[in-house]
C-alpha cells in the first residue's frame, strides 16, 4: 500500500449560458425559450362564423331585454292615468267600479288574494305528481313504453286552455262535487274548506279551477323534472348498486339530491304558467260581489279572467288603463316568483 500522496485533474468550468443553455436551470435553449413565451402570449384564432354568432347571441339577449323593458314601460304609462283619477286605494281596495272614469273606484286586493291562492293550490297538487311521473319514467318505466308514456303526459301541455276549462265544468266539477261537499261539511271548521262566496254544486269555485290548473302545469313540471333527473352520472348510479342499495335508495340518496334544482325549475316555470292563466279559469271561476275569504269554496276572478272580463271597456283609454294597472301588478309577481326561483336555484347549486 502505497503513501504517495494523490493529486487530481483541475476542473474545467462549464461555458456559461446565463442559465438558459442545455446546462441551465430550464433545460431549453435560448431560442426554444423565447418561442414559448410567444407561444404563451398568442391569441386563440377568432373565425368570422364564430365572430357572427357571439354577435348574434348577445344581440338576442339584448333585444329580449329590450321588449320586458318596453313592456313595463308601457304598463307603467297605460296605467298612470287611471290611477291618478282613482278614488280608493288601488292596493288594498276590493272594489272595481270603473264605469264612470271621473270617480273611479278599483283595487286590486282580491284579483290578487284569489290569483295567488289558485296558484298555489295547483302548485301544491302537482308537484308530487309530477315528481312521481318523472321518477318513474326515468328508474322504474320498462324501456318499451317509456317513450310512448311520455309522449302522451308532453301533449297534455298542447291541449288549449278553453278545452280545459270546458272539461273541468262540463265533467270535473260534477265529478267532484261529493267529495269537495264532504270537506266542507267535515273540515269546514278550518278556513280553507269553509262556506265561501262560491257554489259548490255549480262547481265555479276556486277548488275546481285548482284542481284543473293543476293538469294543466303537470306536464311542464314533468318533462323539465324528467329531463333532468334522466342526466344523473350512470357512475353515481352504478356505485349505488354496487354498495347493495335498492331501487328506491338509489333513486333517494341519487337521482333526486342532484336533480332537485331542475325539479324546483320546473315547478317555478309551472307556477308562472299558472299565474297567468286566463280561459280556462275564466270559464270556471263564478265572479261574485262577497269580500274574499281564503277558502278554497270561494268564487271570484284572478288578475287574468278580470283582464278578460272586461274587454268590452277597452274603447276607453282611462279604463282600460285600469284593466292595465292590475295587469302591471300581475307582471311585477310573475317577476318576482322568477327571480325567487333563481335565488333557491343557486342556493341548492352551492
Amino acid at each position: 500500500m502505497s503513501d504517495a500522496p494523490t493529486t487530481s485533474a483541475p476542473r474545467t468550468p462549464a461555458p456559461d449560458h446565463g442559465g438558459s443553455g442545455a446546462g441551465g436551470p430550464h433545460g431549453s435553449t435560448p431560442e426554444a425559450t423565447i418561442t414559448d413565451l410567444d407561444a404563451g402570449r398568442r391569441k386563440p384564432v377568432s373565425r368570422p362564423g364564430d365572430r357572427i354568432f357571439g354577435s348574434l347571441a348577445t344581440g338576442s339577449a339584448v333585444l329580449v331585454s329590450l321588449i320586458i323593458g318596453a313592456i313595463a314601460v308601457f304598463l307603467v304609462w297605460r296605467a298612470v292615468p287611471a290611477l291618478q283619477r282613482n278614488t280608493v286605494n288601488f292596493l288594498t281596495s276590493r272594489e272595481w267600479l270603473t264605469q264612470d272614469v271621473e270617480k273611479m273606484a278599483f283595487g286590486v286586493l282580491d284579483l290578487f288574494q284569489v290569483t295567488v291562492l289558485v296558484s298555489v293550490f295547483a302548485l301544491i297538487l302537482a308537484m308530487p305528481v309530477a315528481l312521481g311521473i318523472a321518477i318513474f319514467l326515468t328508474s322504474y318505466c320498462p324501456d318499451r313504453i317509456r317513450k310512448p308514456l311520455a309522449y302522451v303526459i308532453d301533449l297534455l301541455a298542447a291541449v288549449p286552455s278553453i278545452v280545459y276549462g270546458l272539461w273541468g265544468l262540463l265533467v270535473l266539477a260534477p265529478a267532484i262535487r261529493p267529495f269537495a261537499q264532504w270537506l266542507n261539511d267535515s273540515l269546514g271548521w278550518f278556513p280553507l274548506f269553509a262556506d265561501g262566496s262560491g257554489s259548490i254544486i255549480g262547481g265555479g269555485t276556486i277548488f275546481t279551477a285548482g284542481i284543473v290548473l293543476a293538469v294543466m302545469i303537470l306536464p311542464t313540471i314533468a318533462a323539465v323534472s324528467r329531463e333532468v333527473f334522466v342526466q344523473t352520472p350512470v357512475a353515481q348510479v352504478e356505485a349505488a348498486l354496487a354498495l347493495g342499495a335498492t331501487r328506491w335508495e338509489v333513486v333517494r340518496t341519487t337521482v333526486i339530491p342532484f336533480g332537485k334544482s331542475g325539479y324546483i325549475s320546473g315547478s317555478m316555470l309551472g307556477l308562472g304558467r299558472a299565474l297567468g292563466e286566463t280561459m280556462a279559469l275564466y270559464m270556471i271561476l263564478r265572479t261574485t260581489s262577497q269580500a274574499f275569504s281564503w277558502s278554497l269554496f270561494d268564487g271570484g276572478a284572478t288578475i287574468a279572467s278580470k283582464i278578460a272580463l272586461g274587454y268590452a271597456e277597452f274603447n276607453n283609454d282611462i279604463q282600460a288603463g285600469a284593466y292595465i294597472a292590475a295587469g302591471l301588478v300581475l307582471f311585477v309577481l310573475t317577476f318576482v316568483v322568477n327571480a325567487a326561483a333563481r335565488m333557491v336555484v343557486a342556493g341548492k347549486k352551492d
